[in-house]
């Protein structure tokens, strides 16, 4: 189902891309994040095979072929909310506000906060549901993550 509006979004003939999960949906947004500024670098690729090793204990070469998925997913995807809410209507609270603080990791890797990857974490965590202060937590919580926690 989502494949096809995927397909059609972009009148893309691809058939190979995967039906869209939760998963997906998420390390899409990720992949979103750190392409946003134009500049996807090693930090953030590693960032993003690091949390879904996390998240869904794949190993290192599972993580990347999820993450390769992703990045063909994202030339093929339509709007960020509808990847925000497919995430928001398939988790509880607790997961969108750990796919919240995934974003803002990946925002994060480079250690800098550039303002394309922050206007795509904000209009993720609108689509989300969720309130300025989780979106304080989880970017606290990033913080501790990714090292730079004062």
């Amino acid at each position: 189902m989502f494949a096809h509006l995927f397909r059609s979004a972009k009148g893309s003939k691809d058939k190979d891309l995967p039906e869209p999960d939760e998963k997906l949906a998420l390390g899409t947004l990720l992949v979103r994040v750190a392409k946003s500024d134009r500049n996807y670098n090693l930090q953030e690729i590693q960032r993003i095979d690091r949390i879904f090793s996390q998240m869904f204990g794949l190993n290192p070469v599972a993580a990347a072929k999820m993450r390769a998925t992703c990045e063909k997913l994202d030339q093929h995807a339509p709007h960020i909310d509808v990847f925000s809410e497919m995430i928001r209507e398939g988790v509880d609270f607790d997961e969108r506000l750990a796919a919240l603080e995934a974003m803002w990791q990946v925002a994060l890797a480079d250690g800098h906060e550039k303002p394309e990857e922050l206007d795509v974490v904000d209009r993720a965590r609108h689509a989300l549901g969720l309130s300025e202060a989780d979106n304080l937590h989880a970017r606290v919580n990033a913080l501790r993550v990714t090292g730079d926690a004062p």
